[in-house]
């Protein structure tokens, strides 16, 4: 019976708060690693929490809504970005489904308590549903604009716990 009760439990869609909680995570590991502008660290959250939020078992891991990240994420990341992401399993497939439960693909990597950046402003309010394709992106925003910022450095050591976000955690 307890079994049962946990596959059951396990092979539900992952809870709002969960899924918050490690788009947060990967987001923020992505920000680190593809040096992402503050526009696109708040868009790849809003994209990674749309994707775990529709996950709600094996057959979505890399179903429709996998590849709209995937279209997704080209839309707001700039070309080298969206390769070094393709060309990073942690984050390219951030989610396997193991033996009834979901996996973090990016906690091989990462220490699950450290993060390098400070919440994205839409952390509290986004509760989903927004894509980033150009018929529904806000035509203010330069996603592709990189010449006002530095390239990305390939140095795969962390941090201190400083953000070019705005603060400490």
């Amino acid at each position: 019976m307890a079994m049962m009760m946990v596959m059951t439990v396990s092979a539900n869609a992952m809870s709002y708060t969960a899924a918050k909680n490690e788009a947060l995570f990967l987001s923020d590991k992505m920000a680190y690693e593809l040096n992402l502008t503050a526009a696109q660290y708040e868009a790849v959250y809003e994209i990674n929490l749309d994707y775990l939020m529709s996950l709600n078992g094996h057959h979505d891991v890399f179903g429709t809504s996998w590849t709209r990240r995937n279209m997704d994420l080209k839309f707001v990341l700039t070309s080298w970005q969206y390769n070094k992401y393709m060309s990073l399993a942690y984050f390219y497939r951030p989610v396997t489904w193991k033996a009834g439960s979901w996996t973090f693909n990016i906690y091989s990597r990462y220490d699950r308590h450290r993060f390098y950046n400070a919440h994205p402003k839409v952390f509290v309010t986004y509760k989903g549903g927004n894509h980033h394709k150009p018929a529904h992106h806000d035509s203010g925003k330069n996603w592709g604009n990189t010449s006002n910022r530095p390239m990305a450095h390939n140095n795969t050591s962390h941090h201190s716990g400083t953000s070019r976000f705005g603060g400490h955690r």
